[in-house]
């Protein structure tokens, strides 16, 4: 008798579930994937895709599309806040590390990694409620009143991860180092001509910066996002719909080069959001139950690779359940654990420190050069 398929629930339905959702089905696991949200919008903001994370998603067939809609950057360009210096460069050709460098906005990655996964195993308006495991399932259900089981359950639902929470305790309180994050997408026809380049452009302050880019291959539209200190009285939510005060923002950037001050000046509004952050996690299972991406290592947005880990995880997850053959899921779990924590833990303290090329830096090769579905899993 033919042994039945390993099958695997994932929670949530971001890029680092429905990445999962694609790598799991690609090796052959039935997948099911519950989200709490009745609907897909066009939320969030910009997106850079590194090479480590677009081999990821060329192997899921979703490169193509990305590359028509998106915006790729001649390099990744360090400029000083005032007088735009270059202060360092590092030119990403395609053929440098296999793969291209795109920026987006979210939307369009998430649309993308939507079409890799067939709509009926996709259920949206399912909030998590509770997990039990037993000694070959998990069952799940959910607020609305319903149930499912699986052989494996994979927690992707983000820094308050109701998966988590249920597999480890309740998180330890985050963080707050002072810092807010202002951001906004808008028509570039609001800088009435201006180019702001074929880079995408970190602009490097004394105790800020901000990051500006296009978001399409038509460079029609733009996208900031900023750190800065904050006042502990004005205590920012973390929260992606909080509003910011525009003005504000433009004083807080009023000695920054001219360039930056058009960007802002043409903005019309834009969303705010405390920088909280974490400690790593011991650890990413219990059982049958893992994480991924931010449910177990959230980490602050200053290397543009919290999207992308959770893309490697997804690839790395799969060829350990993979090359497990159902049989052994708990050890699958912690063999994906022990390769990927010690990298997640070393880019999460860099991206913390955010020193990541404001200086030359050395070696890029161990981050834009990691190919997920390659790389040594012993």
């Amino acid at each position: 008798m033919t042994k039945p398929k390993l099958s695997v629930a994932i929670v949530g339905a971001g890029i680092g579930g429905l990445t999962a959702a694609a790598a799991l089905r690609q090796v052959g696991i039935e997948v099911q994937v519950y989200e709490q949200a009745r609907q897909f919008g066009r939320v969030g903001a910009g997106i850079q895709m590194m090479p480590n994370s677009m081999k990821v998603l060329r192997g899921l067939g979703v490169e193509a599309s990305l590359r028509q809609a998106a915006f790729a950057p001649f390099s990744h360009l360090n400029r000083h806040a005032n007088t735009g210096e270059v202060v360092n460069e590092l030119p990403m050709p395609e053929g440098r590390y296999g793969a291209p460098y795109l920026c987006m906005h979210r939307t369009t990655l998430h649309a993308a990694l939507a079409d890799a996964v067939p709509a009926w195993c996709v259920h949206l308006g399912h909030r998590l409620t509770g997990l039990e495991q037993t000694a070959d399932r998990v069952v799940l259900t959910f607020a609305n009143g319903g149930r499912a089981e699986a052989d494996a359950v994979v927690g992707a639902d983000g820094v308050h991860s109701v998966v988590r929470d249920i597999i480890l305790g309740p998180e330890q309180r985050p963080y707050n180092r002072g810092r807010v994050a202002y951001r906004a997408v808008f028509s570039a026809s609001l800088l009435h001509g201006r180019d702001l380049g074929k880079s995408r452009t970190k602009w490097w302050g004394a105790d800020r910066h901000i990051v500006i880019y296009y978001t399409t291959a038509a460079r029609d539209e733009v996208y900031f996002v900023t750190s800065l200190p904050e006042p502990p009285e004005w205590m920012t939510p973390e929260s992606w719909s909080t509003t910011g005060d525009i003005n504000v923002l433009r004083q807080a950037y009023q000695d920054f080069h001219p360039d930056v001050q058009a960007v802002l000046d043409a903005c019309q509004s834009c969303h705010k959001w405390a920088i909280l952050e974490r400690e790593p996690f011991s650890r990413w299972s219990q059982g049958r139950v893992a994480l991924l991406g931010d449910d177990c290592h959230p980490m602050t947005p200053y290397m543009a690779q919290g999207a992308a880990t959770s893309i490697e995880d997804a690839a790395v997850l799969a060829r350990c359940l993979a090359d497990a053959g159902g049989q052994d899921v708990e050890g699958a779990f912690q063999r994906y654990e022990a390769h990927r924590k010690p990298r997640t833990s070393r880019i999460q303290a860099i991206s913390s420190a955010n020193t990541w090329m404001r200086t030359a830096e050395p070696n890029t090769d161990w981050l834009y050069g990691y190919d997920a579905w390659n790389v040594t899993l012993e």
